[in-house]
């Protein structure tokens, strides 16, 4: 699309923000790290566990500063921006530790500031203030939006829809849809139920037997106050690419509606946070997706392709810090890796990054770092041998989730249980192109897919006098070692 008067504001905006923040952080060195992911990857229990192995002594060798001893203190400060949620990092502390349960999955922006004092190689007496932001990755998805026209999003949006497994999710929607008349008065009534039925059909992608990642846009999905608004109330319309709306027509309010829908949840989104980032970490639930089938996984290497593309990325410069900050590292990491014997880590790993090969050569002569990493911020479960006839099976043992079952036998929430989910194969192919027979659930029961994983409860913990035990972790280390490990040296 043609470069905007608005766009041009937007820049100049940006700018102005960029150069405030620059002042702020000359005598307070300050990097935001963007915390992201896709639903159910783990965003929660990763800034959580990130936090609490910072400020009360958790088991990090591979994090240099923090084995070294050079970090000598991390604690909370006041949360800095006023207009933003704080990160309940209390309340999802206690759920962990005290009631072992999973925090609720992040629906909206919130904020954190850590401030960490620590000592250079040099001696030197330091301090880094890191904000840490939470946001949905869902909002990441709706960035392309911007430069889209509602025409172009509608054949980019009816165009999936017809692809497998997707297309027999959408048969209320595209029945609907046949009978709308784009040309036709606008209609309330028809507005609504085509708005219904497109978010049933999104919902439904999501859902785990799927595990489709490409869902914009992203509010329909987790609407929060704006659930009902106009702005919320639309869908594709079977409308020519480069066409124009009547005046007055059906396909005019939908345009109307995507068209505020931009201007009012994408581009303050975009102008307010995520223009700001220094750092960024892009969490990923590879497991879910490899064990949905090879659709679920091309859908992943979309998502992620399109949100690198979201991304200023680049090598920081003082020019760029001035007037438009660039994220000079981002990671990807897979999360649920204790829902694998150790064997089949770097397997995972290999999955992920198999997945985002595509977006990371595009991005190769930016200047920025980028890396995979499969991790557990919080480990749910311990690892066995457990004696199948002759064979030794790689297994783990936690404790299944009240109402989780396997073979036939549902778990009451408090039995611990050994299982043994699979070995990961040493090449990732097959898992992306279906060869070898690879069953997933979009295809097969649950008792017949190749990998099955229980939802564990979080781990039990032995406390030792008045202070909180450490969290068990799954290379969260390595994670702060990339993010954070430079701005301490």
């Amino acid at each position: 699309m043609v470069f905007s008067f608005q766009d041009m504001v937007e820049e100049v905006r940006l700018s102005a923000r960029a150069l405030i923040d620059y002042g702020e952080h000359f005598f307070n060195p300050t990097v935001r790290l963007g915390v992201t992911g896709l639903s159910r990857a783990g965003k929660t229990v990763f800034i959580t566990a990130l936090i609490h192995g910072l400020t009360r002594g958790g088991r990090f060798p591979v994090f240099e500063a923090y084995a070294s001893g050079r970090i000598a203190r991390a604690h909370l400060a006041p949360q800095p921006d006023d207009a933003v949620p704080r990160f309940a990092y209390e309340n999802h502390l206690r759920a962990l530790i005290e009631e072992r349960r999973w925090p609720s999955s992040t629906v909206d922006i919130s904020e954190l500031r850590l401030v960490i004092d620590y000592q250079r190689p040099n001696g030197a007496d330091r301090t880094l203030t890191l904000d840490i932001v939470d946001y949905p990755g869902e909002w990441l998805l709706d960035l392309p939006l911007l430069q889209k026209s509602f025409e172009q999003w509608s054949a980019e949006s009816l165009a999936l829809s017809r692809e497998a497994p997707r297309a027999h999710l959408a048969t209320d929607w595209h029945a609907h849809l046949a009978t709308l008349k784009p040309d036709a008065r606008e209609d309330e009534q028809a507005t609504l139920t085509a708005a219904k039925l497109f978010t049933d059909y999104l919902r439904a992608c999501r859902d785990e037997r799927f595990a489709m990642s490409l869902l914009p846009p992203g509010r329909f999905l987790m609407p929060g106050s704006l659930a009902d608004t106009p702005a919320l109330t639309f869908a594709p319309l079977d409308v020519p690419a480069g066409g124009r709306a009547p005046e007055g027509s059906l396909w005019a309010m939908m345009v109307r509606r995507y068209d505020a829908y931009k201007d009012m949840v994408v581009r303050p989104f975009f102008r307010d946070h995520f223009a700001r980032l220094d750092r960024q970490i892009v969490l990923a639930d590879a497991l879910t997706a490899f064990n949905s089938g090879p659709e679920a996984l091309h859908d992943l290497e979309a998502a992620l392709a399109g949100i690198l593309d979201c991304f200023n990325i680049g090598r920081s410069t003082l020019l760029s810090s001035l007037f438009r900050p660039r994220i000079d590292r981002i990671l990807f990491a897979a999360t649920k890796a204790d829902h694998l014997h150790h064997s089949s880590h770097d397997r995972l790993e290999a999955v992920l990054r198999r997945a985002v090969t595509g977006a990371v050569t595009r991005a190769e002569n930016t200047g920025a770092e980028i890396d995979v990493v499969a991790l557990a911020a919080i480990r749910a479960t311990r690892e066995a041998q457990v004696a199948r006839g002759r064979d030794k099976l790689p297994s783990i043992l936690g404790t299944p989730a009240a109402g989780e079952s396997a073979g036939g036998e549902f778990f009451d929430g408090n039995t611990e249980v050994a299982t043994f989910p699979g070995d990961l194969p040493l090449d990732p192919e097959p898992l992306f192109n279906g060869t070898d027979a690879f069953r997933g659930l979009s295809t097969q029961a649950a008792e017949k897919s190749d990998f099955r994983f229980l939802r564990f409860r979080p781990p039990k913990l032995e406390h030792e006098g008045t202070e909180e035990p450490a969290l068990p972790h799954i290379r969260l280390d390595r994670a702060l070692q990339f993010l954070i490990g430079d701005k301490l040296s």
